[in-house]
């Protein structure tokens, strides 16, 4: 009997034992299965550096990609012609404003729009990163905007436009008046919003043919970067800073023979 009872006792240690193997296989399995899937970030092992392993069907090993270190002795100066036209309108209205994780995102609704090489492109959305992604001379800018714009064919041209502290902007405050967003909410706005004192098209701008700083990385980006910076004040630097993740900027890529050019 007392043999018996001992034997029943080993049997149900090794049933345990081989339960909690399987268990933790199984955690395991899911683990490694989170890690092939994982969605990408700007920080540990989902970090920028990561990308092009985490995110396998992306261009983000591509060889045209961004952001890039812009270095002004090495650029291709042509004089300002009629390639950029900026035809931004007072009445074109903000949608709503997310905070998808990464950025903060602002979504337009059809109006503003550029032409850029004889082609039309529709202003989507606006997001921000800090510090900057592109770089002049190895300077980074505690801010940079991204207005991003899509052709009715898919492509995509990006104005980048850098950004250093000083006085306080009222574009800035009109888009901070939204904030604070937690991480996954979504904000209706539906409100004008007039583009305009960006001055865009007083300023000098490099361009260069790259890629979206974030995954998928999809190299058919026409980069166009303002050598001069917009002003805003530190304190809107901060509150945009504290409502987004820290350090949310992609490292600086090769340029692999691009030619980048300057427009003055």
């Amino acid at each position: 009997m007392k043999t018996t009872v001992k034997l029943l006792m080993v049997l149900m240690l090794l049933v345990n034992i081989a339960c909690n193997y399987n268990k933790k296989l199984s955690h395991n399995n899911l683990a490694e299965h989170a890690t092939e899937e994982g969605h990408w970030s700007y920080a540990g092992e989902t970090a920028p550096i990561h990308w092009a392993e985490i995110e396998k069907n992306s261009d983000c090993n591509g060889n045209h990609q961004s952001p890039i270190n812009i270095i002004h002795s090495d650029v291709d100066s042509v004089r300002i012609n009629n390639d950029l036209k900026i035809l931004y309108t007072p009445t074109t209205l903000l949608s709503e404003v997310e905070n998808n994780g990464h950025s903060i995102q602002f979504d337009f609704e059809p109006g503003d729009s550029i032409n850029y090489k004889g082609k039309s492109f529709f202003l989507k959305q606006i997001h921000f990163h800090e510090p900057s992604e592109h770089r002049i001379n190895g300077i980074t800018y505690p801010i940079e905007m991204h207005l991003v714009h899509v052709s009715k064919k898919g492509e995509i041209a990006v104005l980048g436009v850098l950004g250093e502290e000083g006085k306080e902007s009222q574009l800035f405050e009109f888009f901070e008046s939204f904030l604070p967003l937690e991480n996954g909410a979504v904000k209706d706005i539906h409100q004008k919003i007039d583009l305009s004192s960006l001055l865009l098209e007083d300023k000098h701008y490099y361009s260069y043919g790259g890629s979206l700083t974030t995954p998928p990385c999809s190299e058919n980006v026409n980069w166009i970067v303002f050598k001069e910076p917009m002003v805003l004040s530190v304190e809107e630097v901060l509150k945009l800073k504290s409502n987004m993740p820290l350090n949310n900027y992609r490292n600086e890529q090769p340029l692999n023979g691009r030619i980048v050019n300057y427009h003055y």
